[in-house]
C-alpha cells in the first residue's frame, strides 16, 4: 500500500484534498472506471489476434485503487512524474504509463471542469 492510499484511509476527510473528490465520489469513480476499463479491454482483446496466451508478462505493482489515485494526485497537484513515481513506489516512467492509460479511461467520467483545469495548464507548460 502506497503513503498517500494508507493516508486516505486513515484520514478520510483530507481525500478532497489530496485528489479533489470526497470519499463517496472516489468509491463511485472506482467502480465506474473497473467496469469501463474491462469494457474497453474486452473490446480490443476481441479484435487481436494472440499468438502468444493472455495474462503472463509482469504483473502490476499498484492495485486499481492506487493506479486512479495516482491520476487524480497528478490532475489535482501536478508533479513530476519522477516526483509521482517516488509517492506510489514506481519508476517515472510507469508512473507516465499509468496516468495515460487511465487519463482516457476517466475522461468519459469526470467533471469536465477537472480535465479542462489540466488541458489549460497542459497547453502553458508546452508554451513554455
Amino acid at each position: 500500500m502506497t503513503q498517500i492510499l494508507e493516508y486516505i484511509n486513515n484520514h478520510p476527510k483530507e481525500i478532497k484534498r489530496v485528489i479533489g473528490i470526497t470519499d463517496f465520489e472516489f468509491e463511485k469513480l472506482v467502480g465506474n472506471a473497473q467496469k469501463l476499463a474491462l469494457k474497453k479491454r474486452q473490446a480490443i482483446a476481441s479484435q487481436e489476434k494472440r499468438l502468444i496466451k493472455a495474462g503472463g508478462g509482469r504483473k502490476k505493482s499498484l492495485k486499481l485503487e492506487e493506479e486512479i489515485i495516482l491520476t487524480l494526485y497528478y490532475l489535482r497537484h501536478f508533479p513530476t512524474f519522477q516526483i509521482l513515481g517516488i509517492y506510489f513506489g514506481v519508476s517515472s516512467s510507469t508512473a507516465n504509463n499509468i496516468f495515460h492509460d487511465w487519463i482516457d479511461i476517466l475522461q468519459e467520467l469526470l467533471p469536465s471542469s477537472l480535465l479542462e483545469q489540466f488541458q489549460k495548464k497542459e497547453c502553458k507548460l508546452h508554451q513554455n
